[in-house]
């Protein structure tokens, strides 16, 4: 059976804060099971795969419903 998502690959990056100082967030790359290729960022403290996975597979959900609209 084929998955919801593949994650395709994962990079750490950083931005400067509104309020100073850096946070760090987790940009994925997902290919859905319909093809549909995303980014999604994840917070630094959602990085962890109990938090991930549920965030990831809305996304995968969401773009294959979206894609489904053009059929």
């Amino acid at each position: 059976m084929k998955t919801e998502y593949e994650v395709l690959r994962i990079d750490e990056m950083s931005r400067m804060r509104d309020v100073g100082g850096i946070e760090r967030y987790y940009r994925h790359r997902i290919r859905t099971k319909g093809g549909v290729v995303l980014s999604i960022n994840i917070d630094e403290e959602n990085f962890t795969p109990e938090k991930a996975a549920p965030i990831l597979l809305k996304a995968a959900q969401n773009a294959d419903k979206i894609l489904a609209l053009g059929s």
